[in-house]
């Protein structure tokens, strides 16, 4: 007896019709790939800062994982201190994502970010003008906004992970030099957080701050909130 699933056309479309069709909703959706510019994550917590509020005393540390790990209000005992971080995130992430936070004119802006650019190996010079592209953003649209641009933090390969990270700890002071010129052009306040968390004899982060020779433990958070704390009262 003839298998009626073997050898017969698909009724009601031709075969050529129908590899037509697939090849249509293949590049369709390679096209929607293409568009979607950053992780799932980054529009997962993107979208729900969308939905929170921000004020005019509000405090926002924006940046990428390393800031996305902070419990921030907790820290600083302070309600207003709110988490903008977005794990993964990149210059132009943030920048893209800057109107939900500009549209309260928020108090204080903490930027850290760049590290994630430096694994994808953009050269020193391009971070920095991407990280310009932010500062000239807030300045425009949240002109009463105090900006205070933090320097990247070191890394360290001791632990032989985020190799794409660690492997070029080096051009981390380039960046920061970088940023020591932005701040004084466009008249921001720049924080060194790196010469409080680089280990003097080997130029990379102390181990005594992560696990992972990237992210910070809880140690770490401290010191960062000892660094700043002086900033956020500040009038």
């Amino acid at each position: 007896m003839k298998n009626r699933y073997v050898n017969e056309p698909i009724k009601g479309i031709g075969c050529k019709k129908f590899f037509f069709v697939v090849l249509v909703l293949f590049l369709a959706g390679v096209c929607r790939a293409q568009e979607r510019k950053y992780s799932t994550f980054y529009y997962q917590r993107a979208t729900l800062f969308e939905e929170l509020p921000v004020t005019s005393h509000d405090i926002i540390f924006l940046g990428n994982s390393i800031t996305n790990g902070a419990e921030w209000s907790e820290l600083f005992h302070n309600k207003h201190v709110k988490n903008r971080g977005i794990s993964g995130d990149i210059c132009m992430g943030v920048y893209d994502r800057l109107d939900a936070i500009l549209k309260g004119k928020p108090a204080k802006i903490f930027l850290l970010i760049g590290i994630n650019d430096v694994s994808r190996g953009t050269v020193a010079d391009t971070i920095v003008a991407r990280i310009g592209l932010i500062v000239q953003k807030i300045k425009a649209d949240s002109p009463k906004t105090k900006l205070y641009l933090q320097s990247v933090l070191p890394v360290t390969d001791h632990y032989g992970m985020f190799k794409g990270h660690t492997s070029r700890w080096q051009v981390v002071p380039e960046i920061n030099r970088g940023l020591v010129r932005l701040a004084e052009k466009e008249g921001v306040t720049y924080i060194d957080l790196y010469a409080h968390f680089v280990d003097g004899q080997t130029g990379k982060m102390d181990t005594a701050y992560t696990n992972d020779g990237l992210h910070l433990l809880g140690k770490g958070y401290r010191k960062w909130v000892e660094i700043v704390k002086p900033y956020i009262g500040k009038k």
